[in-house]
């Protein structure tokens, strides 16, 4: 199927490794043109050679910190100065380890953390690089969010509470960036099983005996689901969350 974005250029958030990787190397798969943005110089490498071995992948790279703002307006000269971008994938950091539940959050540092890494990150991301999208007549903003944000899931405090406000403003930015054909769409995953996701979630196993397809997701699925949102095919969307999950949020909207 065609996609209808290759020779786009995308813009694509913690691109260095896990979910943010797999939405990078489907857009590359479609033709699309990728400027990777983490915050490992030496990681962003290794994706970098990876995604060269998809012929005619064109992939560059800046390295910074999105909940600095001079790394995040760095971002945005570097794609000025470089011929644009119509695609934007924003994919944010997970927050504090080890994650635990709301009453048990009671270190302010680690709310400070998630804050810088989940909300205020992505809040200067979408405040610096959604402009540029309004000058082509045609942009895709796709989030990478969370099941938790239609249903608090166990020891998700820090990520529902922050993501949440990811989504509240995705919302806001849907409805203001459609008179520019700019649709604003998020992907919610709950279960997408990595080395990463094993390392740093307690219970998968038993998290995934809840999914009722009874597996979890891939990085494939995932990934290819950010490039619908972000294809022609998907232009009367936007403003949508859409749970990547196998059936496990059970909440009705």
């Amino acid at each position: 199927m065609d996609l209808g974005i290759s020779g786009k250029r995308a813009v694509v958030i913690g691109a260095s490794q896990g979910l943010g990787f797999a939405a990078a190397k489907s857009l590359a798969q479609e033709g699309v043109e990728l400027v990777l943005f983490a915050r490992s110089a030496e990681k962003l490498t290794a994706a970098r050679e990876s995604l060269l071995e998809i012929p005619g992948a064109k992939v560059e790279f800046v390295t910074g910190d999105i909940s600095k703002a001079e790394d995040v307006e760095k971002l945005k000269s570097y794609v000025e100065e470089t011929g644009g971008m119509q695609i934007l994938v924003l994919n944010t950091p997970p927050p504090p380890r080890p994650m635990v539940d709301f009453i048990q959050e009671t270190d302010d540092q680690r709310w400070e953390d998630a804050y810088q890494l989940q909300l205020k990150g992505a809040l200067l991301v979408l405040r610096k690089l959604a402009p540029l999208l309004i000058d082509h007549g045609w942009g895709r903003i796709v989030a990478i969010t969370s099941a938790s944000i239609k249903e608090p899931l166990p020891n998700h405090a820090l990520s529902t509470v922050f993501r949440a406000g990811v989504q509240a403003a995705l919302k806001h930015l849907a409805m203001e960036l459609a008179q520019y054909n700019v649709t604003v769409n998020s992907v919610a995953p709950a279960v997408v099983v990595s080395e990463t996701y094993r390392n740093f979630h307690k219970g998968v196993d038993e998290r995934i005996s809840r999914i009722p397809l009874k597996r979890p997701g891939t990085l494939e699925e995932l990934g290819a689901t950010v490039a619908f949102f972000a294809s022609d095919l998907a232009g009367f969307i936007t403003g949508e969350n859409l749970q990547v999950d196998g059936g496990y949020t059970k909440a009705l909207i």
